[in-house]
């Protein structure tokens, strides 16, 4: 079943929904708590606390994680779809910068508002925010609507 997330999602849950989901993407991808451990720079020790809910990974290794294992049908399914954007909105606030061709939000995305050759569409999963051209590459994120109403304005006069 697909967790639905809080209309803001914040660095803690993230972090928080990571750590839920960090055994299941070991799992996933057949992979000992020795190689795991490894692959995401923690000790054997921490990944076994993690995975039995009595430890946090903590932003970076979450951060980590979510990047190595960025094909992760667990990850697509927690987050809903790429989470870089969600990644990059956390980090900074409102968050802008060119990205390459997206696939127009068919999956994962619904269409907000229409203004010129611009769209904003939230996520389904995570309920952020995001902008795309009439080429359908994404221009910002945020989970602020209201910036992206503002932006979605100043990007279509």
């Amino acid at each position: 079943m697909i967790d639905r997330m809080m209309n803001n999602m914040t660095r803690d849950d993230f972090i928080k929904k990571v750590d839920q989901k960090v055994k299941l993407i070991r799992n996933e991808k057949d992979y000992t708590q020795d190689k795991m451990a490894e692959v995401i720079g923690i000790s054997k020790k921490t990944l076994v606390q993690v995975e039995k809910g009595r430890k946090s990974l903590g932003w970076t290794t979450a951060v980590a994680v979510c990047t190595i294992f960025k094909d992760s049908e667990i990850l697509q399914l927690s987050f809903g779809g790429d989470i870089q954007d969600i990644i990059l909105s956390l980090a900074f606030d409102n968050y802008e910068e060119k990205y390459e061709k997206t696939m127009g939000g068919k999956l994962w995305w619904t269409d907000i508002k229409t203004k010129g050759d611009y769209k904003i569409q939230q996520n389904i999963i995570s309920k952020h925010y995001r902008i795309l051209d009439d080429k359908d590459r994404r221009i910002c994120s945020s989970f602020e609507l209201d910036y992206m109403n503002k932006r979605l304005s100043e990007l279509s006069r």
